[in-house]
């Protein structure tokens, strides 16, 4: 799939898609009817390429900063995507409790604090369908940490992906 994506300064990786995001973008497994979230969309790279892999799913863009909120929406709009949209949350804050996602991907910020991470990935589990699957890139500094609590929060751990700077990982509710 080719987009094209708008973005400005102020915005994570704004020239290009960053190194992580691509590595999550080309190992996430997507179905056709899923319904999706990506949490800590930016300009919606991650949630651009899930609104095109599941055609005949929904597709969630979240993030705190209403810049990057604006600029995943254009951006759906502008790639010509009907299935996804956009909206303010700092993580899970406004998305709806009887919201469950079959798949969720994040770019996991590593300077949000071991804490927040943490609250995260159970929040994340609480708003999975039975077997869905959160999918997430961080840095090799937090591979251990991601690891542990993957673990703990959801009892299994499956790394998808490693390369020298980021990991994908894989956990299944």
């Amino acid at each position: 799939m080719e987009f094209t994506f708008h973005s400005t300064w102020g915005l994570f990786s704004p020239r290009d898609i960053d190194a992580g995001s691509g590595l999550l973008i080309r190992y996430m497994q997507i179905n056709e009817t899923d319904v999706c979230l990506d949490l800590g969309c930016g300009y919606g790279a991650i949630g651009l390429t899930m609104a095109g892999l599941a055609a005949q799913g929904e597709v969630y863009m979240v993030d705190r900063d209403f810049v990057a909120i604006e600029y995943a929406g254009k951006n759906a709009e502008l790639n010509g995507l009907t299935n996804c949209k956009a909206f303010l949350s700092n993580a899970f804050s406004h998305i709806p409790d009887d919201l469950k996602f079959d798949v969720i991907g994040s770019n996991l910020p590593a300077h949000v604090g071991k804490e927040l991470l943490y609250l995260m990935l159970s929040d994340a589990k609480r708003h999975l369908k039975k077997d869905g699957r959160l999918y997430v890139v961080t840095i090799a500094g937090i591979r251990a940490f991601i690891k542990r609590n993957f673990v703990e929060v959801f009892g299994n751990y499956k790394k998808i992906k490693q390369g020298k700077a980021y990991t994908v990982a894989l956990a299944i509710k």
